[in-house]
């Protein structure tokens, strides 16, 4: 007997390949491209009902990030992602180093440049009443209209 036949792990299903164009790819779009739901809503919120397997584990993250070579369950059905390109990882600007600085530096000029905009008085014309005030309605304040 071979120790793999024995192991409840290792269990054999026929799963559907679903293609996709990169890595990582979330999870609810991995459902609508196997159509195994109509939108990504539905997808959702299967997903956040508990209604969706990553690799064997419950899986309830919405945009977990699925990569090639995982295996999704969802209802009885399996899908198998399939990619042939490389892994690409988009970098925020908060990962990437900084200079620091430069970043202490710009947030002075900044701070400098809100508060004079702070500091200047709105013009004379904005702050000038209306003389037109006799047409007012005096209950509501509102103007009547005029076709």
């Amino acid at each position: 007997m071979n120790e793999y036949e024995d192991s409840p792990e290792e269990i054999e299903v026929e799963a559907l390949e679903v293609f996709v164009e990169q890595q990582p790819i979330e999870l609810y779009k991995v459902l609508k491209i196997g159509n195994l739901v109509n939108g990504g809503g539905e997808a959702k919120l299967a997903i956040a009902e508990g209604y969706v397997g990553v690799n064997g584990e419950l899986e309830q993250q919405k945009r977990k990030k699925i990569y090639a070579g995982d295996i999704i369950e969802f209802n009885g059905q399996f899908l198998y992602v399939v990619c042939d390109q490389a892994v690409t990882e988009t970098k925020t600007p908060a990962m990437l180093p900084q200079d620091k600085t430069s970043k202490k530096a710009a947030s002075k000029t900044n701070n400098k440049a809100t508060k004079q905009a702070k500091s200047k008085k709105p013009s004379t014309k904005a702050r000038q009443q209306p003389a037109d005030t006799s047409k007012k309605n005096q209950k509501t304040g509102r103007h009547s209209i005029k076709f």
